[in-house]
Parts: C-alpha cells; sequence; structure tokens
C-alpha cells in the first residue's frame, strides 16, 4: 500500500508527537521502562508497584475508549471538513497531552489521595506511549465500525473492567474530579482478602 504525499505527512507528524511525548516524559524524570528491570507484555495486578509500568494492563481499554469518544466528538464537531488524518493528529495532540499531565507530580498525588491508587508512582514511558497507540487504535475502529458496534464495545470494556477490577474510564473520572468515599471502599474491597 502506497501513502499519498498527505498521509505521508500525517504519518510523519504523528510519529513525531508520540516522540515529542516519551522526550518530555523522559524530562520529566518518568522511567523509560518498570524500575523492575523488565518489560511485560501484560501485567494484571493493580495494586502493584509494576501497575503502568509494563506494555498493556487492565488500564489499556480505557485508551481504547478515549480513541473512540475522540473519533466520535471530533466527527462531530468537524465531520468531514477534515481528514481522517487531521483528526487523528487533534486527538493524539489531546491523548499525548493527557498522557503529560497524567504523569506529574500533581496528578500523581491526586490519584493516590483520591483513589485506591496507593502505590501510584507514575507511567512508565513505554505504558504512556502504548496508551498513546491504543487510543489510536480505539479511533482507528471507531472509523471503521458502525456506531452501534463502537458503544457496544466500549460498554461492554466499561462493565467487564469494572467487574474484574473495580474500577474503569467513567469510575477513573468520577474518583480524579469528585471523589467519592463509598466508591474509594467499594474498590478497596476488591482487593481485601475474602472480597
Amino acid at each position: 500500500m502506497r501513502l499519498t504525499r498527505q498521509q505521508t505527512v500525517y504519518l510523519v507528524a504523528a510519529i513525531g508527537i508520540v516522540l515529542a511525548t516519551a522526550a518530555i516524559l523522559l524530562s520529566m524524570g518518568r522511567v523509560p521502562i518498570c524500575k523492575c528491570g523488565y518489560v511485560k507484555l501484560w501485567h494484571g495486578e493493580v495494586v502493584s508497584s509494576e501497575n503502568s509500568q509494563h506494555l498493556t494492563d487492565w488500564y489499556t481499554p480505557s485508551h481504547v475508549i478515549h480513541g473512540f469518544v475522540f473519533y466520535g466528538l471530533l466527527w462531530l464537531v468537524f465531520g468531514r471538513r477534515l481528514s481522517f488524518g487531521a483528526r487523528l493528529i487533534l486527538a493524539l495532540l489531546v491523548e499525548c497531552a493527557w498522557e503529560i499531565s497524567e504523569n506529574t507530580d500533581t496528578v500523581i498525588e491526586r490519584y493516590r489521595e483520591a483513589t485506591i491508587a496507593l502505590d501510584y508512582y507514575g507511567d512508565s514511558v513505554v505504558n504512556s506511549v502504548m496508551d498513546i497507540l491504543a487510543m489510536v487504535l480505539g479511533f482507528w475502529l471507531a472509523s471503521k465500525w458502525p456506531v452501534w458496534l463502537t458503544v457496544t464495545v466500549a460498554v461492554a470494556l466499561e462493565l467487564f473492567t469494572g467487574v474484574m477490577i473495580r474500577d474503569n474510564l467513567t469510575l477513573n473520572v468520577v474518583m480524579l474530579l469528585w471523589p467519592l468515599d463509598w466508591i474509594k471502599e467499594w474498590q478497596a474491597g476488591a482487593f481485601q482478602p475474602g472480597a
């Protein structure tokens, strides 16, 4: 498959945005990979110093959903006036800005205060890059799937992660912006013996 000149420009811009984000995260003191010294494809233990340190984890579906949401919002705002590539670049800028802000000391402390993420000390750079790529996957899937399927998959991912770890994108946003004690207690109960 041969890319058009415009597609090549978007691809180079996208790669540049992701590399710049990785460089910013490194300059902020984020570790390139898990301090444990290795990289796993999947890390499934939420209450762990290795959470958000490997390629994928229980929060990867949230980033896929980011892609769904960004695609839908940008389609509603711009429709066909902006090409897929231009809309993807805008989505990448938002996702990368989130990854940078999520890894500031202020937001990390907010997570530690308001959520069950007591051992959270920020994402590794490799995890942040994979989160960005998960958003790109969600964006691309939303461009190919009918709306009903995108919505169904988003709801299924939210329900699945909610059941499995008592956390998901919705709960994460609520607890970051408006922490509720009953949610925090319910979430913490998932990680107690006999819960």
